[in-house]
């Protein structure tokens, strides 16, 4: 459920690789379990195509290419509508080789994106070093493992794979990930400025592409202080992709922040079975002095059955539904913690910090300070941190 995995990681993941982060997957017990009927978005000849597949490797379940296919095609269809059941689809798909040590390379890909997905980022690393240490040149692995070391703060040898992403790749592709890593290690403007021209320079570039380029420079914008360049370029980003689950998270974000709760309203009441937007429609709605009480029951409800089946993943929006929501900032705290210890990126800072104020805990800010003071990270909005951290 979390909603932007980083100011870059989860649209990249989301538009190029295709996989949302967020809630663990089901994976259907047999292979005549009904999947859902998919949703209007996506279109009827997409259906067809999926039914005629899945029939396919029922008939040769151990057909590689056609369970790479379903499996990117289930993958793909998760990231357009959030719903985290296609990655259970995804894993069922690859069964006969999800547990081989070594299995073909189109299966350790889609492997570590769906460890990823629920923050395994150990054991997608493992996977994605085996692709690499066979085949250097392989971009999607590249890619995949430059954005989960910049996750988890890896920096260094996150630029490591983005140097080598720009050779092997659509050099916008290796610009953009080299100014992500700028951005997060004292240089924003500096990044800001280098990506900034590939706004204008998206020929050859899919949507999807163009417009995690451009939601990676409105966050850069929102870093600085600047929420009117901001606000133009996430509606650049959403008159390519409308639908797309992260860029929505990122700019609901966006405006909850700046006080413009009205203008997420619509953009989020369609999609209430997307947990993470759900939690900022939640949010929205008590700002603007709504009824949130059927949107906070179906919450609590969710993170209660999520408790239940003991999954982890869902840390920084349950911090920020404790402290925002429950208005209990110790246990927010020690949730903001227990997800800072998995994945270190702004959002997951922000969280942090605010509810370390909230409860007046000197050591999560002392933990926060610190982070500052050795990456050098800028964002306005924890500027008096940043201040602090220096002194």
């Amino acid at each position: 459920m979390n909603g932007r995995c980083a100011t870059v990681g989860a649209l990249l993941i989301g538009s190029l690789l295709g996989m949302p982060v967020g809630a663990t997957p089901y994976v259907p017990a047999a292979d005549n379990d009904v999947l859902e009927r998919l949703p209007d978005t996506v279109a009827d000849g997409r259906a067809r195509e999926l039914r005629g597949l899945r029939n396919a490797l029922t008939t040769e379940p151990d057909n590689l290419t056609l369970a790479v296919q379903l499996a990117s095609d289930y993958i793909e269809i998760g990231r357009i509508t959030g719903d985290p059941r296609y990655a259970g689809y995804a894993q069922s798909a690859l069964a006969p080789w999800w547990q081989e040590p070594t299995p073909p390379v189109q299966v350790l890909v889609l492997r570590a994106q769906l460890r990823q997905r629920v923050h395994a980022f150990a054991a997608a690393l493992a996977d994605l070093d085996l692709v690499l240490n066979t085949n250097p040149r392989e971009a999607r692995a590249r890619l995949l493992r430059a954005t989960i070391r910049q996750v988890i703060g890896d920096y260094p040898r996150a630029a490591a794979d983005c140097a080598m992403l720009a050779r092997i790749a659509n050099p916008l592709l290796g610009t953009q990930c080299r100014a992500s890593v700028m951005s997060l290690t004292g240089a924003l403007p500096a990044a800001y400025a280098l990506l900034a021209p590939a706004a204008t320079q998206s020929t050859g570039l899919d949507a999807g592409t163009a417009a995690w380029i451009l939601t990676s420079l409105a966050d850069m914008a929102e870093r600085l202080g600047d929420p009117v360049r901001a606000t133009a370029l996430f509606k650049q980003a959403l008159a390519l992709t409308p639908t797309d689950q992260y860029l929505l998270i990122a700019y609901a974000d966006f405006l909850l922040a700046e006080g413009r709760a009205e203008e997420a309203l619509p953009l989020l009441a369609p999609y209430p079975r997307v947990d993470g937007l759900l939690l900022r429609y939640a949010l929205a709605l008590h700002a603007t002095g709504a009824d949130n009480t059927e949107a906070v029951a179906q919450l609590r409800a969710r993170f209660a059955a999520s408790a239940a089946r003991g999954e982890t993943v869902h840390r920084r929006e349950q911090a920020r539904f404790v402290l925002e929501i429950e208005h209990d900032p110790v246990q927010a705290v020690h949730l903001a913690l227990d997800n800072w210890a998995v994945q270190k990126e702004p959002a997951d800072l922000r969280i942090l910090v605010a509810a370390a104020r909230a409860a007046q805990s000197e050591a999560a800010l002392t933990t926060a300070r610190d982070w500052i003071a050795d990456h050098h990270l800028q964002d306005f909005r924890l500027a008096s941190l940043r201040r602090s951290a220096r002194r």
